[in-house]
């Protein structure tokens, strides 16, 4: 379902204002992650309280860690469905999810956070999981944490 475009503005700016870009059409998707270099993180973005409440401020509370992915980039499930769509195509070895947190680094998906992840669990603890993954999955090779 289409929600007005004034009521999803808000749910946009919370994370285009701390970096993000958003991605609205497969052609945006195409450019970014088509390049296959450096690391991105992509947020599925959604209308639902989890990603309100939980998701996006787990994601702004992780950004303050001083390892973190190059590139921030979102789409808006529900909202940008073809945008959505290609993002997806990116990292579709992992079942679709709305909201969801993938990181992509040299054009592999090598990390998600799904919605079944993000429900019930309080901001910190997912900013706490992100950044432990943008330690192992972002920081430059002689850096990273092996697990």
């Amino acid at each position: 379902m289409m929600y007005p475009e004034d009521m999803v503005k808000p749910m946009r700016e919370e994370l285009t204002r701390i970096g993000f870009r958003e991605l609205r059409t497969p052609e945006e998707v195409d450019l970014v992650l088509g390049e296959k270099r450096g690391t991105a993180l992509v947020m599925v973005n959604s209308i639902c309280g989890c990603a309100a409440g939980k998701a996006r401020p787990g994601v702004a509370r992780a950004l303050e860690h001083p390892v973190r992915p190059e590139r921030l980039l979102t789409v808006f499930a529900g909202q940008d469905p073809a945008a959505t769509a290609r993002a997806r195509a990116y990292f579709s070895e992992f079942p679709p999810s709305s909201p969801s947190v993938c990181i992509v680094r040299d054009g592999k998906a090598v990390f998600m956070l799904h919605r079944h992840q993000i429900e019930g669990r309080m901001p910190e603890e997912i900013a706490k999981e992100l950044t432990a993954a943008f330690d192992r999955f972002c920081a430059p090779a002689e850096a990273r944490v092996h697990t």
